[in-house]
């Protein structure tokens, strides 16, 4: 049975997500376009997006907030959806979008996001409801440019949909590591542009008190093991962060004295 298309465009960044992209495209069937902007994959990710008639643009990386804001510049429709290539959206959720985007009394919708956290549901340390904004007004709202941990700055209401977004955060510690490695680069390089210091301490501290606060006062422990690998995984993103950041400083140094 033809079902018409929503008048959406889903705006998606990718570098090589061959393993993700197709479950990702399959959720978003309902729409009438999808952009995917990548950033050098070398991988079938262009690939796979161009075979489910995604419109495919190449552009160097940019950082999280730019890079999809470029994405979200090339969206042809008035509402834009948002995701990432690890997220899915379901059936409940895709009737809410429809809805939503008949009555339009918000310029843009938040999600609860459901995350997975190497096959775990994490329900405490603020990881849900973690609501998120990501079906909007194009006109209405636009991407922060920070390097990581971007989110949509909104001019006007926002409403809350009730059906999650569904996010595998990580399938495996050996892709958590690899994250952690990629987002404490950019946390670093982002501190280090706006002018801020860090010692070793310093990140030792810092590090410790994520630990804390998210296992501790918010309840991670509540999420047994996983909890604790993830409260670590927080760890080891701060205290790589401020240690990077270190790093730059002296590097910055090093150069300006010789």
């Amino acid at each position: 049975m033809h079902t018409e298309k929503l008048p959406l465009s889903v705006a998606i960044i990718t570098k090589n997500e061959e393993d993700r992209l197709s479950e990702c495209l399959d959720g978003v069937s309902f729409a009438a376009e999808v952009v995917v902007v990548d950033s050098g994959s070398t991988d079938k990710t262009v690939e796979i997006a161009r075979a489910f008639g995604a419109v495919v643009y190449e552009e160097p990386w940019q950082g999280f907030g730019r890079q999809k804001q470029l994405a979200i510049d090339r969206c042809s429709h008035d509402w834009v959806l948002v995701l990432d290539a690890d997220e899915r959206i379901e059936a409940e959720a895709r009737q809410e979008i429809g809805e939503a985007l008949a009555t339009g009394s918000s310029v843009a919708y938040s999600f609860p996001r459901k995350n997975y956290f190497c096959g775990c549901w994490l329900k405490h340390a603020g990881w849900w409801p973690d609501r998120v904004v990501r079906l909007f007004r194009k006109d209405s709202a636009r991407m922060s440019e920070r390097a990581v941990h971007e989110s949509l700055e909104v001019h006007g209401p926002v409403g809350a949909l009730r059906h999650p977004l569904i996010h595998y955060a990580n399938k495996s510690l050996e892709q958590t590591l690899s994250k952690v490695n990629l987002y404490s680069s950019a946390g670093a390089e982002e501190l280090f542009s706006q002018g801020k210091t860090a010692s070793a301490a310093k990140a030792f501290l810092r590090a410790g008190w994520s630990f804390f606060y998210n296992y501790i006062l918010r309840g991670g422990f509540l999420d047994k093991g996983d909890g604790f690998i993830m409260a670590v995984s927080d760890f080891m993103n701060v205290f790589f962060k401020y240690a990077k950041l270190r790093e730059l400083r002296k590097q910055k140094e090093k150069d300006t004295s010789s």
